[in-house]
């Protein structure tokens, strides 16, 4: 590989502010989604664990990688909030399936929002993981929900 960065993001390509921000956002969202799959969890049948808790995972895998990338550049990470609260209430499978496709849907609209505002290899390859495993999960969560298209064309625009 040529070139001044390398392939994975490091703490210098998150000074600029409004990356900052952008990054510092995406972790926030990052909580609320491990926070929502926490709640979903409860309404949802059996043959649907495997899957919430695997895309809880992989929303705790980016969330602590992207809390240590904010750390290594002197950042203070966003934290959790102490309570979240969801568009609508969760009191069956119905809702606890749109409550998770709202999730991905707002994780890919935050990994956008840090797509746009980066111009380093290692960081806009971050954020475009982060935005297309977003989508794809959003994808399976809107099939789930009946919805359709099933694909945004546009994944993290409203």
């Amino acid at each position: 590989m040529t070139g001044t960065h390398s392939a994975a993001p490091g703490p210098e390509l998150v000074t600029d502010p409004d990356t900052a921000a952008a990054v510092q956002t995406a972790l926030g969202t990052e909580h609320a989604a491990v926070w929502c799959y926490g709640l979903v969890a409860a309404f949802l049948p059996a043959v649907l664990d495997q899957r919430a808790s695997t895309d809880a995972a992989a929303h705790r895998a980016r969330r602590d990688a992207t809390a240590a990338l904010l750390t290594d550049a002197g950042l203070r990470p966003v934290t959790a909030e102490p309570a979240y609260r969801s568009p609508a209430p969760v009191t069956d499978q119905t809702s606890a399936v749109a409550l998770a496709l709202v999730a991905e849907s707002d994780a890919a609209a935050a990994w956008r929002s840090v797509l746009e505002r980066c111009d380093d290899p290692g960081l806009r390859r971050a954020a475009l993981d982060g935005l297309s495993d977003a989508a794809i999960r959003a994808a399976y969560w809107s099939d789930r929900a009946g919805t359709r298209p099933v694909v945004s064309p546009f994944p993290g625009w409203p």
